[in-house]
């Protein structure tokens, strides 16, 4: 996936990550600035790596240390193993941390101080570094020690409490929201503090926190409103007719949330005598008889497919989508056009091609990319310590004796 590159698309060129991280939040975090240009070195563990190494459907891939939850977020990266419990391998943190701009870690709360690696330490030898610490719950608080999971954040946050519907909710949203979501509030926090003068500080991410905080209407709906929220299901609560209807061959997504759109929407499917039906005269009208209303536009929206619908009605100004599945959208021009997805050949360790998401941006209608596949577990390390002055015989004891 070799590529050429214009500055615009690598702003992060020159700078230097330390990734510390396991799984999918901080991963993430990482993967968003490597492909934006920065130097990311993996730091794992030696002999086991990476969790995310022996997770995803793929159980052969996961055998060999390869999982596929760890080729998706880790492309571009570079791996070191080094055992930071012994002093050595704390050595040889201090030296690549004074070396860097950034260091990325999600071990639980107090892990990095009780190793001897913590801020202040790292701070001593480089005055300069942004030491980035992502949680599930912040490094304080009356949850601050507790293990943290995707799922455990979605409970914990209200997620789980209003998605579904009145008969399905609590339901888990189905991808990991609050990993991806505390992963990229992290990148944008580092990406603020490069700016900050002088350069230097920790960055204290709570997964909970970041949920909440992009739940905003939600949240705000109680604390202004004092409105409890509930489960809606496919409808949009603000609106009507908005949300899901059933076609011929599966649902399409509506949001005609103007009256204008509304109007037309009738229109378009031969009912205006529902313009003129009193219980769907104002939106609030129409809010309060949505299931009425719903019942009505599927006696026509049934008759046709999704997408053909949603041709006709984002002709005449109103929003509307198919409701796709995973496979059909990665296939989709919309998608392919816009370079979304990268290739690696013969990937070292998977020993075939796999296919990765870039970053979700594009610089001067270009998509940055990473030139290199996730690596094998340890790929990099004698390259990255030879780097650091560290000799072939250095390296090599080190090796011997499990410290790498």
């Amino acid at each position: 996936m070799a590529t050429e590159t214009c500055p615009a698309q690598q702003p992060l060129r020159g700078v230097r990550v330390l990734d510390l991280t396991n799984v999918l939040a901080g991963p993430f975090t990482c993967h968003q600035l490597a492909h934006l240009g920065a130097e990311v070195i993996k730091v794992e563990t030696p002999g086991r790596g990476d969790l995310a190494r022996s997770l995803g459907a793929d159980p052969d891939l996961s055998a060999c240390g390869m999982g596929i939850s760890f080729l998706a977020q880790n492309a571009g990266k570079r791996s070191l193993t080094l055992n930071l419990k012994e002093p050595r391998g704390k050595t040889v943190l201090k030296r690549l941390a004074a070396t860097s701009d950034i260091l990325v870690e999600n071990f639980r709360p107090g892990v990095m101080d009780r190793l001897g690696l913590g801020y202040p330490t790292l701070k001593a030898e480089n005055p300069q570094l942004i030491y980035c610490a992502i949680s599930g719950f912040g490094q304080n608080g009356p949850w601050a020690d507790r293990p943290a999971y995707d799922q455990i954040i979605q409970g914990a946050s209200g997620v789980m409490s209003i998605t579904g519907d009145a008969q399905s909710a609590p339901m888990r949203v189905g991808y990991p929201l609050a990993d991806t979501v505390g992963g990229l509030t992290a990148a944008m926090a580092i990406l603020a503090a490069l700016h900050g003068r002088p350069r230097g500080c920790v960055i204290d991410v709570s997964m909970l926190d970041s949920v909440l905080v992009t739940m905003g209407w939600v949240v705000s709906n109680y604390l202004i409103g004092g409105v409890v929220p509930v489960p809606h299901g496919n409808e949009n609560p603000t609106s009507a007719p908005s949300g899901a209807f059933q076609c011929a061959d599966g649902l399409l997504n509506i949001a005609a949330n103007k009256d204008e759109q509304w109007q037309a929407l009738a229109r378009h499917l031969g009912r205006t005598d529902l313009l003129d039906t009193p219980a769907f005269a104002t939106r609030e009208d129409r809010k309060r008889n949505r299931l009425r209303l719903r019942a009505e536009l599927e006696t026509v929206l049934t008759t046709r497919n999704a997408e053909d619908w949603a041709e006709e009605l984002n002709a005449i100004g109103v929003p509307a989508g198919a409701v796709i599945g995973v496979p059909d959208i990665l296939a989709h021009p919309q998608v392919i056009d816009r370079a979304l997805l990268g290739r690696f050949e013969n990937v070292p360790g998977v020993n075939r091609a796999i296919d990765v998401a870039r970053i979700g941006a594009m610089f001067n209608g270009e998509r940055p990319a990473v030139t290199t596949p996730p690596p094998e577990l340890g790929a990099d390390s004698t390259k990255i310590l030879h780097d650091l002055g560290y000799t072939s015989e250095e390296i090599g004891q080190l090796r011997a004796e499990g410290v790498i």
